[in-house]
């Protein structure tokens, strides 16, 4: 079983400005991407999304915001997504959310770091390792080493269910507001 392990928090416009600068001379850069994500109204974390590379399917089992969880995802051609769109939208699944983001992701010592902008969210930066459930606190031990080493704070899960609340009832006027 797969399992992704996650930290992540909100940073301001100042350091995601520094980390976007500082980041390729301490990992791997592996390209940025805008994507468009749909979160449908399931009873699971479903969702698809289209970048500037793919298109995909995905569902993440467990509590949004939760810092382990077991993740299956299908990728495809981003010329995929109206078709991807049309299925769900078919079978009676509501877009629930719809989330635009500007993504830029770095590997440094097996640790994948994005720093993303999401219009009408915010500034974040997420630290994450896909590992077994066997190995899952291990991962979440470097993810934090990792987050501290970069003087970063952790955003405590309430935070990130507040703003997500907002967003969720706001969210078509919100990114109308960021364009």
């Amino acid at each position: 079983m797969v399992i992704e392990v996650e930290i992540r928090s909100f940073i301001s416009q100042e350091q995601y400005d520094r980390l976007l600068h500082e980041m390729p001379q301490k990992a791997d850069d592996l390209g940025m991407e805008d994507q468009e994500t749909w979160y449908f109204d399931s009873d699971q974390d479903l969702r698809i999304q289209k970048s500037t590379t793919y298109a995909k399917v995905w569902l993440k089992k467990g509590k949004l915001h939760e810092h382990a969880r077991e993740e299956i995802e299908i990728k495809t051609e981003p010329t995929c997504f109206g078709s991807l769109a049309q299925i769900f939208e078919a079978l009676g699944y509501q877009v629930k959310i719809k989330w635009f983001r500007h993504r830029n992701t770095f590997l440094h010592n097996g640790i994948t770091i994005m720093l993303d902008y999401t219009k009408g969210y915010g500034h974040i930066i997420e630290f994450e390792k896909i590992t077994t459930i066997e190995d899952k606190d291990a991962a979440m031990e470097e993810l934090k080493t990792c987050m501290k080493k970069m003087n970063i704070s952790l955003t405590p899960k309430e935070e990130f269910d507040e703003k997500y609340a907002r967003y969720q009832q706001h969210w078509k006027e919100l990114i109308l507001e960021n364009k």
